[in-house]
């Protein structure tokens, strides 16, 4: 393999003309024959027997030629990407240029590749750390949260009604012009009332109700709303009250304080709370500091991001919110319906937060790259002993799997980065 040509038509864009030599050709068509031959069932041969000539005739040269040309053109293209050492960030458009039996493969690649950053102030920044005492009212709401924590549901009876904060199990049907809806109908749904889970003034219209009581809720779907035939509609729900629980909260004594922590009196807990939360407020500074100072290095480069690399920035973080939402027993498209968005609405909103990582990434890799910032074998085991005792698995085994599963280089670049953060927190300062 040899690369004729290298250059950038765009900004962003780079072109690379590959030639393949004719050896590697005729192997490729001995492979394209073991492939293709099995597929097909040839007069006068069993499946996957007939010989190259014979097959050639009966699928025709070019098919074979198009299938010894799919199985070169990915190694090579690997091959030519380590050898010019650009960094792709998409798929590449293929365009053959010349494909025959008896010469060199010819292909082009138009690739869209990472940006060239250009770096600003890195070094000798100041930045101011704020100070966030903790105070007695701050301890007293933290007490209070606790309380609230700890506060036990309590069944109320037929003659009781519903108030704010209270608990209701709820069943309903939806109605929009009279005709019932999708997804507007529930048995034994709990509601917190006051917490503003359901489509606005719903959860008002329930105050007051007792167990058994059927009420008429007419609500109107907001003009954001995520499903468009329900968008801006009026709606009546038909609600039965199932049942109602109610907090009871416990007094905030010693008891309380026995109840809810190992300390004896309620002095001790609160000491114990003032503590923590000054630790807690102490480390908020310090990191608020350190963003501060990467805010201030990444303001200061110059780069233009291709919009492929945020458009996979923003599947990334839709892909891990479905991952931590399936572990809470829900599905994204669920959340959606909850939070009154769709899919590509909720992307759009992760649009600048996603550019922005996507442009912090850049700038500490070059400056990783300027500085020479690399992560050590001795730090790289270091962290997969911390993998190996939590899974409780050798470090061989857990190298072989990030390998395997292709996690190993991404493990690198994210300890590069935190590597090259920790590096610019050295290198500038913090008053």
């Amino acid at each position: 393999m040899k690369v004729n040509q290298s250059e950038k038509i765009e900004k962003n864009t780079m072109s690379l003309e590959i030639e393949v030599d004719q050896e590697e050709v005729a192997k490729a068509i001995q492979q394209a024959h073991k492939k293709l031959v099995k597929k097909v069932n040839i007069p006068g041969f069993r499946k996957g027997k007939a010989p190259l000539s014979v097959l050639e005739r009966y699928v025709g040269k070019g098919a074979l030629l198009e299938e010894a040309a799919e199985i070169m053109i990915f190694p090579n293209y690997a091959a030519a990407v380590q050898e010019t050492g650009i960094e792709p960030i998409d798929r590449p458009n293929v365009e053959i240029v010349e494909l025959d039996d008896n010469k060199p493969f010819t292909f082009k690649v138009k690739v869209d590749v990472k940006p060239e950053v250009e770096l600003g102030e890195y070094k000798g920044i100041k930045v101011e750390k704020a100070s966030y005492p903790v105070t007695e009212d701050d301890v007293n709401k933290e007490l209070e949260r606790l309380q609230q924590r700890y506060a036990k549901l309590s069944e109320l009876g037929e003659e009781d009604t519903i108030q704010n904060d209270d608990m209701a199990t709820i069943s309903y049907q939806g109605f929009v012009d009279g005709v019932q809806f999708e997804g507007g109908t529930s048995e034994n749904h709990n509601l917190g009332i006051g917490s503003g889970s359901f489509i606005p003034g719903f959860e008002e219209q329930l105050i007051g109700a007792k167990i058994n009581e059927s009420r008429d809720v007419n609500v109107t779907f907001p003009e954001e709303y995520h499903s468009e035939e329900l968008a801006g509609k009026e709606a009546l729900f038909k609600v039965e009250i199932k049942g109602i629980k109610r907090k009871e909260v416990a007094p905030i004594d010693d008891e309380f304080a026995k109840d809810v922590s190992e300390f004896e009196t309620l002095d001790e807990l609160k000491k114990d709370i003032q503590t923590k939360m000054e630790e807690s407020a102490a480390k908020r500074a310090e990191d608020e500091a350190k963003n501060e100072i990467l805010n201030k290095v990444v303001e200061a480069a110059s780069v233009e991001i291709p919009p492929v690399m945020i458009d996979q920035k923003i599947q990334s973080m839709l892909n891990e919110l479905n991952e931590n939402l399936g572990r809470q027993g829900l599905q994204l498209e669920q959340y959606c319906q909850f939070t009154n968005t769709s899919i590509e609405q909720l992307g759009e909103q992760y649009r600048p937060q996603a550019e922005r990582a996507v442009k912090t990434d850049l700038v500490l890799e070059q400056i990783a790259k300027q500085d020479n910032i690399e992560v050590l074998e001795e730090e790289l085991n270091q962290e997969l002993d911390k993998f190996s005792k939590q899974y409780n698995q050798p470090i061989d085994a857990i190298k072989s799997t990030l390998v395997a599963t292709g996690q190993m280089d991404m493990l690198k670049l994210g300890m590069t980065m935190t590597k090259t953060a920790n590096y610019l927190v050295e290198q500038n300062e913090i008053a």
